[in-house]
């Protein structure tokens, strides 16, 4: 393959979250549709996609657990399963997660400030 890996998080991004309904680190929520075909367009095009989540931090007790959890909800939604990491490598090209804020390379100002100067340089009113 060679074409470095696709990052995804798990809750909120891949997987429906409620935050005031935590229930352990091997509950997995229901899958978000858009997120799942996109990631199988992923794979078809021979990208390798990773689960990237605190879950499996190398500081969880319950790492292995939710490991075998993550990979068993992938195959059951995915059909296949997808390593879970929460390690950012060289080889990582993107990640999807519904916490970040993207920032522009070598200036640390965020992607939206860039966009929203646009907007308002063309005329479009704030959201």
């Amino acid at each position: 393959m060679g074409r470095g890996w696709i990052g995804v998080d798990l809750d909120g991004t891949l997987a429906f979250y409620a935050h005031d309904d935590w229930q352990g680190p091997t509950h997995i929520g229901e899958p978000i549709p858009s997120m799942v075909e996109r990631i199988k367009n992923w794979l078809a095009e021979g990208y390798e996609v990773r689960v990237f989540t605190a879950r499996v931090a190398s500081t969880s007790d319950k790492r292995k657990a939710a490991q075998k959890a993550i990979g068993d909800w992938t195959e059951k939604h995915l059909g296949v399963r997808l390593k879970a990491t929460a390690e950012k490598d060289y080889s990582m090209i993107e990640l999807w997660d519904d916490r970040c804020v993207q920032v522009i390379e070598n200036t640390g100002m965020p992607l939206q400030s860039r966009i929203e100067a646009s907007d308002r340089k063309c005329g479009v009113p704030p959201q």
